[in-house]
């Protein structure tokens, strides 16, 4: 053996030993982006003492400003909290010199933090991403509102109810601790079938995968073309069917649209070989035969949402490559739907060779990904409002969640199998090869998105922290049909789920992107209109749509198998 190849052993197997070492230990990277920013200020001594200088000067500033407080003189906050920071909103923050003082050391300092975090030199964009991402979580935790006695809302509470307070805070605590998540609303006012999920209809076909629900018609006919949702399976079918007042289902249905939805099996260890490729064969292709022996016609309109429009997009051009000119999809609508994950938002701090080897190894162990490690991940996206916000008002004040259907739906999680999610996370969010043509191989066939012929209609949200929106965009100028594009205001879900009527807070924007446009010229030139989105995209689903039908729930080949919302969201 050459020394030259000996050493090159020996280098790749110590490169073999820090990976291993950094999967165990530091898997997303917390300890290695803060070292990492540590070296690059030690190579800069002077900008480094430049910024130290200014925390000098900030440490100044605060005591200067405790001191006026102390004697009475009034002063504005010289580290004001965000517009949108609601921790500090009670006037005890303010009126109180003590606990004001207490406030602003604590912005002091994260506001010196963060802005000498961005301003470290010589480091790379996603190092220095990752960074401010862990450097937040750190600094929300040790908010002083998060504990009991830097928290004067809480401990004027305890006085005030004699400790009663801290008594229902902790039961709270416990029954957290014993379900393994926090509460976001109370879980024991909602229940599927009952007051959520409740449009009528059955189950006309149930597999290892999926079962299809086909919902009840409520006008004397209906358009001969039926619409099938593809709904995410990361969450549970019934966003789409909260409630009468939120339920897209519904208001479907009552437009005189035949709908059908799946219902995502919630798999077990058993599931882990289930791909990516299962999931287009024996979910969106086989929903769409459901669809068309029922219905009787060719074609349906296929809708995506989150996940499910992914899976809808990929199977699209799946389709107009295996059966050209005989793809059994008329149009499609895709609902806040990633197909380009260069630039996936905030979930990219997760994202490595490290973090990605951690949750193979976690998924090896069980064959699926915990939904609730996966809710986890997502919350810590937006810390302060979706952990410590829930910390605080169940654990020190004391407080029972209010009601909301939404948070209950958000924290009904789903399992994820092995092989498929190893694929979604690798081929799409890490090598990003969706959006790459004939990049991806599903179910036997190069995809290439520009194969898509049929007209979209596309929806994303303004806020999305999950599918951003100029993400989104990427698909109206690669796709090769007709393209209408929306933007609603708003994030993620409420975006969407975003039913007309008087009392509706949203708006958006709508129109038909031109060749190679931007996503911000496109804005640019679209006016914005108030109210939901569902009206127009009806107006526009119609004509598409076909004539007007008798109605047909079910057939000899898919009889009902019993009624909507089936068995599987229980799971």
């Amino acid at each position: 053996m050459s020394a030259f190849t000996f050493f090159t052993e020996q280098s790749q197997r110590y490169a073999d030993l820090q990976h291993k070492l950094r999967q165990s230990t530091d898997p997303f990277g917390l300890l290695a982006s803060s070292f990492k920013a540590q070296q690059a200020w030690l190579r800069n001594p002077v900008a480094l003492s430049n910024v130290l200088f200014r925390y000098v000067n900030d440490v100044t500033k605060w005591q200067n400003f405790t001191t006026r407080r102390f004697w009475g003189e009034a002063d504005s906050d010289v580290f004001p909290p965000h517009p949108e920071d609601v921790r500090f909103s009670d006037p005890v923050w303010s009126d109180s010199p003590y606990w004001d003082g207490i406030k602003e050391w604590y912005l002091l300092n994260t506001h010196w933090l963060q802005d000498a975090l961005y301003a470290t030199p010589d480091m790379g964009e996603h190092e220095r991403n990752r960074s401010a991402f862990w450097l937040r979580q750190v600094l929300n935790a040790a908010a002083p509102t998060n504990f009991l006695l830097t928290n004067p809302v809480a401990i004027a509470r305890a006085l005030s109810t004699n400790g009663e307070s801290l008594v229902a805070g902790y039961k709270n605590f416990k029954e957290d601790k014993a379900r393994g998540d926090i509460s976001m609303t109370d879980m024991n006012a909602f229940k599927v079938g009952e007051n959520l999920a409740t449009t009528a209809g059955s189950v006309v076909y149930r597999g290892r995968l999926l079962e299809v629900l086909h919902y009840e018609a409520t006008t004397p006919t209906v358009h001969s073309v039926p619409l099938v949702l593809v709904s995410p399976w990361i969450n549970k079918y019934y966003i789409l069917d909260m409630n009468e007042k939120k339920s897209l289902v519904k208001y479907l249905v009552d437009q005189g649209f035949s709908v059908f939805i799946t219902s995502w099996k919630n798999p077990d260890g058993s599931m882990r070989d289930v791909s990516f490729d299962d999931y287009l064969n024996d979910g969106v292709a086989q929903i769409i035969k459901v669809a068309q022996e029922i219905s009787g016609s060719e074609q349906v309109h296929l809708l995506g949402y989150c996940l499910g429009g992914t899976l809808a997009a990929t199977y699209l051009a799946w389709a107009n490559r295996k059966m050209p000119g005989k793809v059994p999809v008329v149009s499609a609508t895709l609902l806040t739907t990633l197909t380009d994950f260069e630039y996936p938002g905030d979930i990219e701090v997760f994202l490595d060779e490290e973090g990605l080897d951690f949750i193979d190894s976690v998924m090896e162990k069980k064959g699926y990904l915990d939904g609730k490690d996966m809710a986890a991940s997502f919350r810590m996206l937006r810390s302060n409002s979706l952990i410590w916000n829930y910390w605080v008002d169940n654990y020190l004040l004391g407080q029972t969640p209010s009601e909301f259907d939404v948070l209950y739906w958000n924290m009904d999680s789903t399992r994820m199998p092995m092989k498929m999610h190893r694929t979604y996370l690798r081929e799409l969010y890490w090598k990003n090869k969706l959006i790459q043509p004939d990049a991806l191989e599903i179910a036997g066939q190069k995809i290439d998105l520009g194969q898509i012929k049929q007209p979209l209609f596309m929806v994303s949200a303004e806020e999305d922290h999950i599918a951003p929106w100029r993400q989104t965009y990427t698909l109206a100028d690669r796709s090769g049909g007709d393209v209408t594009f929306t933007l609603s205001t708003s994030g993620h879900i409420i975006g969407i789920v975003n039913p007309p009527g008087p009392t509706s807070k949203r708006s958006y924007w709508q129109g038909v992107p031109e060749a190679g446009e931007s996503a911000e010229d496109f804005l640019a030139r679209q006016k914005k209109v108030a109210g939901s989105w569902w009206p127009n995209w009806v107006e526009w689903l119609k004509p598409q749509c076909g004539k007007q039908v008798k109605p047909k729930l079910s057939s000899r080949a898919h009889p009902q198998q019993g009624a909507a919302p089936g068995t599987y969201v229980l799971e």
